[in-house]
């Protein structure tokens, strides 16, 4: 998996966890939705780490649990 992929897949379990749409996330976030909506369908190779911390801050985690699943073991990560 692309890191890419994993944050996009790391962002749509939150929205799930934490009842958001990924629209009123990236309102929530003061994130344009079409940044959102790029970051969601793999077109960002490298996710802005502001719009990681403002999804965070949104969703009142840290940026180091954003980042503690297995999406991000570098087994799982392609080069």
């Amino acid at each position: 998996m692309l890191f890419k992929e994993a944050v996009s897949e790391r962002i749509f379990n939150l929205c799930d966890k934490y009842n958001y749409s990924p629209n009123r996330l990236a309102e929530m976030s003061a994130i344009p939705p079409s940044t959102l909506r790029a970051m969601l369908s793999n077109k960002v190779d490298n996710p802005s780490a502001y719009n990681i911390y403002k999804i965070c801050k949104t969703l009142k985690i840290s940026v180091k649990d954003f980042y503690d699943c297995d999406l991000f073991n570098y087994k799982n990560l392609d080069d």
